[in-house]
């Protein structure tokens, strides 16, 4: 093989091995969904977001159906609200509840629908009544820790 022709091999290896990174790092960052599918928006509102940003996924049964396309705090109610987009073909009743949940420990946080059992489904515009906040691991240990400072001493007292 010529010189010329090895190196014309090692551009291309270095131009799919570029690609490849180019399209990891879309992954990594939940970018990679190039198409435009059809899907219908439904907001939801909560008292506590905690970390969740716009787009993270909204899954149903540990598969993702959506994401999450804006989350801003309403000035009237001093909520966080969060407007999803819905993958059109899964048509959700109008009782389905929310909550933000937390993949493992301490990993990203997502909306997690749970369908209800009313046969009209959510439309665009609709908005999820039913929902639960985020849980935040700071207020759970401060709060265990308040609870055990409250508590009396035990032990050898008067």
């Amino acid at each position: 093989m010529s010189k010329k022709g090895i190196e014309t091999l090692v551009g291309l290896f270095v131009l799919l091995g570029m690609a490849g990174l180019v399209f990891l790092s879309l992954k990594a960052a939940n970018l990679a969904s190039f198409g435009q599918r059809d899907s219908y928006t439904v907001t939801a509102r909560f008292d506590n977001i905690g970390a969740l940003k716009p787009r993270a996924p909204v899954r149903s049964a540990g598969v993702t159906v959506g994401r999450v396309t804006s989350v801003y705090l309403d000035g009237q109610t001093y909520q966080g609200v969060v407007t999803m987009e819905i993958d059109q073909q899964m048509k959700f009743p109008r009782d389905t509840s929310a909550k933000i949940l937390t993949a493992g420990l301490l990993g990203d946080q997502y909306v997690g629908l749970e369908p209800g059992a009313e046969e009209k489904p959510l439309v665009t515009g609709d908005t999820i009544k039913m929902t639960q906040s985020a849980v935040v691991l700071e207020n759970l240990i401060s709060q265990f820790l308040f609870n055990k400072a409250a508590e009396p001493a035990q032990g050898g007292g008067k």
